[in-house]
């Protein structure tokens, strides 16, 4: 949460306002497109935060959106649709509530980073769990990119 104050000369008094941060996956934030995606496999790097599997590309800010990020499961060891896309879910969900600190440290350096997530477990997983793994992953590239 940041706070902001404000001093108010004619009663005296210093106001503190509560900004709260947005907590939002927007559809510009999402990685759609087949030529970043295939790039990134191609010249990303990569690597492994558990049931993870991280590619990630920096690149010079030419956009707004710091950061852009796609997620996928492997047909290997989930054949059910259902079962892939829960999974997708809980790995969005988990990085749409910690990517806060990552995306204002890229904006701050005015520069775009495309991350794939790679869901490499072999069992449906809980959503404690890919959390977990999910901040591993952001805090190894908060400290690969400050």
């Amino acid at each position: 949460m940041f706070y902001n104050f404000f001093y108010n000369r004619r009663t005296d008094h210093t106001i503190v306002l509560t900004t709260h941060q947005q907590y939002t996956l927007g559809k510009e934030e999402r990685l759609k497109s087949r030529k970043q995606i295939e790039r990134l496999f191609k010249e990303g790097q990569s690597f492994n935060s558990g049931i993870l599997k991280v590619f990630h590309q920096l690149k010079e800010g030419s956009e707004n959106i710091p950061l852009q990020f796609g997620v996928g499961v492997g047909t290997r060891h989930f054949k059910k649709a259902v079962d892939r896309n829960r999974i997708k879910r809980l790995v969005r969900e988990a990085c749409r509530l910690q990517k806060n600190e990552l995306q204002s440290l890229l904006a701050a350096q005015n520069k775009q980073l495309n991350l794939f997530f790679i869901y490499t477990g072999k069992e449906l997983p809980d959503y404690e769990l890919v959390s977990e793994k999910t901040a591993a992953a952001l805090n190894k590239l908060m400290n690969i990119y400050k």
